[in-house]
C-alpha cells in the first residue's frame, strides 16, 4: 500500500503570502491547491496578521497536511521588511502548530528545486512546472514559491520517516 503525504508550503509576506499544497503518493506528485493570501495596507498590522493566521488555519483544516515548509526570513539590507516578514512568519507558524515544520532559506529552495542556489524566479518556476507536471508556469511568484517549498518538504526523507521535527509550538 502506497503512503500519501500532503505538504503545505508557505512563502510569508504581510501583503501577500504564497501557498502551495502538494500531495505525494509513491512517486507521483499532484497539486491540490495553490494561491496567495492578501491583506490590505489600510488595515492594522495586527488585523492583517490575524487574517493570515485564520486563513492558514482553514487551509490546514481543509487539506490536513502531514507537514509544513515555510521560508526562513532572509535579512539583507532592509531590516524593516525583515521584521514585518518575521512577524508574518510567526503568525503562520502558530496556525500550523503541532505539525512537522521545516524552514528553508531562499538559497536552499533554489538549490533543491533548480539545482542552483542562485537560480532566478523564472528558473524556479520552470522547474516547479516540470516537477509537478503543470501545463503552465505557476503564477504569481508567491504561489510558485509556496509550491516549491511544499516540494522541498516532500523531498526531505528525514521528515517523511518521522525523524527530524522542528515543531514551532515546542517550548
Amino acid at each position: 500500500m502506497t503512503r500519501s503525504v500532503v505538504a503545505l508550503g508557505l512563502d510569508p509576506g504581510l501583503a501577500t503570502t504564497g501557498y502551495g499544497i502538494v500531495v505525494r503518493e509513491g512517486r507521483k506528485l499532484q497539486v491540490l491547491a495553490g494561491g496567495v493570501l492578501t491583506t490590505g495596507k489600510e488595515m492594522l498590522r495586527s488585523v492583517r496578521l490575524k487574517m493570515l493566521h485564520d486563513e492558514v488555519c482553514e487551509l490546514v483544516k481543509t487539506y490536513q497536511p502531514g507537514g509544513v515548509a515555510i521560508e526562513e526570513v532572509f535579512f539583507a539590507t532592509n531590516s524593516k521588511t525583515a521584521m514585518v516578514t518575521a512577524e508574518t512568519r510567526g503568525a503562520l507558524l502558530t496556525a500550523v502548530c503541532g505539525l512537522p515544520i521545516r524552514g528553508y532559506t531562499p538559497l536552499q529552495v533554489k538549490k533543491r528545486i533548480a539545482g542552483y542556489g542562485r537560480a532566478n524566479k523564472a528558473q524556479v518556476q520552470a522547474m516547479v512546472k516540470q516537477q509537478l507536471g503543470l501545463r503552465e508556469l505557476p503564477r504569481p511568484d508567491d504561489m510558485a514559491d509556496g509550491l516549491a517549498l511544499a516540494l522541498c518538504f516532500l523531498r526531505d526523507d528525514d521528515l517523511l520517516r518521522g525523524g527530524v521535527r522542528n515543531d514551532a509550538c515546542q517550548l
